[in-house]
């Protein structure tokens, strides 16, 4: 879909507003705010939670920064998953800035779900929505999204509904995400173990107490410091081939 030819996205209009670092409201142009740190802004708008809803608001702690990060429904908290479990990632913010633009008739405006910063000093812009729910002011929205990041040097991406089997994976490891999984003596051993690859069980077996050994193993997983190549495709067992990260399993 085209941006609508009453849309001027190159005109000063087109602005974003945010609540900056002291908490003040901002509204400014949007080529102003292209070096703006907007994976540390506060949420433009509140995250509410009402009897009846079909939706499900919350907060997800990112293990990437630390800090707690919203969501509006289970889908936006799926992908939240995703983008924390992303290496590429090291900072997360939801519902960065307003986007303010004119349709020719009326201003128009649009918060995108997510703003992403990667490890390359490279920003993207993320909206969550499922393939069968986007209807045409949407679907203008996200167009209008697209075409004002990549003026701004950003790119931007609509999400759908992720892969079952690996949101099932890292849905998983997700839950030994915290620091205070990681045994330090029982991950030691784990990478000697893993620099043969091999079974997950039996690896942790061989390391030390299942106790000490799997949460540091999930961990080391979530960390990326082991990697197990089936992780896309087949759901984590027993017998899933663990291997040091960048080794590979040939």
């Amino acid at each position: 879909m085209a941006v609508p030819a009453g849309v001027d996205l190159e005109g000063p209009y087109v602005e974003l507003s945010y609540v900056d670092a002291v908490r003040q409201r901002q509204r400014r142009p949007l080529l102003d705010c292209v070096t703006a740190r907007f994976e540390d802004v506060a949420p433009v708008r509140p995250f509410r939670w009402s009897r009846g809803e079909r939706h499900f608001a919350g907060w997800y702690w990112a293990a990437t920064t630390g800090q707690h990060v919203g969501f509006e429904s289970w889908l936006e908290r799926d992908r939240l998953l995703l983008m924390d479990f992303d290496p590429k990632v090291v900072g997360i913010a939801s519902q960065p800035f307003w986007l303010h633009w004119h349709d020719g008739e009326r201003e128009r405006r649009h918060a995108p779900d997510y703003f992403v910063r990667r490890t390359d000093g490279s920003a993207a812009v993320i909206d969550v929505r499922a393939d069968e729910r986007i209807e045409p002011k949407d679907a203008e929205a996200f167009e209008v999204t697209r075409t004002a990041c990549a003026q701004a040097g950003w790119s931007f991406g609509r999400v759908g509904t992720p892969d079952p089997v690996l949101l099932a994976n890292v849905r998983w490891l997700s839950r030994y995400r915290h620091p205070r999984c990681l045994h330090r003596t029982a991950a030691d051993r784990l990478r000697e173990v893993f620099a043969t690859p091999g079974p997950l069980l039996t690896g942790a077996d061989t390391a030390g107490e299942r106790l000490a050994t799997l949460p540091a193993l999930f961990h080391l997983l979530w960390l990326h410091q082991l990697a197990a190549d089936d992780l896309p495709v087949e759901l984590l067992g027993p017998r899933t081939v663990v291997h040091l990260a960048g080794g590979g399993t040939r």
